[in-house]
């Protein structure tokens, strides 16, 4: 043991009492809509990984609610030894913030200065951390502590791009559609919490099913779960692309989410939907005329030569007037 010490106290001369380092992140959102999500500190617990990752964690905010002044509280509800403040010092609207986060009991906070640059729709995200002076015994944490950051911050990233993805203004995608053309687009992987049903396709059967099981979900996704309109994306109904001709359609309903909770009604399920590449159509009009741009679909894969996966439809509006259908029509296709 005498000689350990004696190594580990060698080793700890070569390590910095405290480190300081940059992590350098994009966003493929505009910062107007990036900047808010971090001074205000309501939204930046919900995404920010340090925080979001333990279902444990309860929080205390105190006013201002965003900007220089305002801070919060956190607290492990479940270990008593995990707590802590964060407290915004500095703010230069759009371009700077910094924050300070203080850990337990330590009087020496993490010094953190985040820089926004606005680039075209894009913003780059620069995090500067200055972490606390460690006692001589605890330095080898600083050999572990800028991973620890860098791979939340990779988490804490991939969850802000959910979360303003959902954010959207409908309005603005709405003048972005061009309806009844078909397009290709690549899209990513997503995750959906929903429920398989079947049912009969005979006159409106199918899509009064869809509308009962649209609110089944979000009832549950919303009051279950307890997700703001924020936290969850536009549900998507997968079915057999040509299921349309059939006496009984079977599907599966969900919305997409950020990441897999925990669940006790053994009737929903998560589903994940591969990144692919996609013909699409977006429409809109009576549900049963749905059928129309959907064999436009399946022609254009057949005259590509590609194979096709699951129809996907979005649904752009909520689904409650069968004559009022806003539909994202989407086709993987494949070699």
């Amino acid at each position: 043991m005498l000689f350990l010490a004696v190594v580990y106290a060698v080793l700890m001369n070569f390590v910095d009492e405290s480190k300081n380092f940059t992590i350098e992140k994009e966003i493929n959102y505009p910062v107007e809509k990036v900047f808010p999500q971090f001074n205000n500190l309501q939204n930046f617990a919900r995404w920010n990984a340090f925080f979001s990752e333990d279902q444990n964690m309860g929080y205390q905010f105190f006013s201002p609610y965003e900007g220089i002044g305002s801070s919060m509280s956190y607290r492990d509800l479940k270990n008593s030894s995990n707590f802590g403040e964060i407290y915004i010092r500095y703010e230069n609207p759009l371009h700077t913030l910094r924050y300070q986060l203080f850990e337990g009991k330590h009087n020496s906070p993490y010094l953190i200065d985040i820089k926004f640059k606005g680039e075209n729709e894009k913003t780059k995200i620069t995090w500067i951390i200055h972490t606390p002076k460690q006692p001589f015994l605890k330095r080898s944490l600083n050999l572990v502590t800028e991973d620890y950051i860098a791979e939340n911050i990779d988490k804490s990233m991939k969850n802000l791009f959910t979360i303003l993805g959902n954010k959207v203004d409908k309005e603005e995608q709405r003048k972005n559609l061009k309806f009844d053309s078909l397009m290709v687009e690549n899209v990513q992987s997503q995750l959906l919490l929903g429920i398989n049903v079947t049912t009969k396709n005979v006159k409106d059967a199918l899509f009064k099913s869809i509308v009962m099981n649209h609110n089944k979900v979000l009832n549950f996704v919303t009051m279950d779960l307890a997700k703001r309109s924020d936290e969850y994306g536009e549900p998507v109904m997968i079915t057999d692309a040509d299921n349309f001709k059939d006496k009984e359609v079977s599907y599966f309903y969900g919305v997409p989410l950020s990441k897999k909770v925990v669940i006790s009604d053994n009737n929903f399920i998560f589903k994940t939907l591969s990144a692919s590449r996609n013909y699409v159509i977006y429409y809109q009009g009576s549900y049963a005329g749905r059928i129309k741009p959907i064999q436009q679909l399946l022609l254009k894969a057949k005259k590509d030569s590609l194979k096709s996966g699951d129809l996907q439809q979005t649904f752009l509006e909520q689904p409650d007037e069968e004559n009022k259908a806003v539909i994202k029509l989407s086709l993987p296709v494949f070699k």
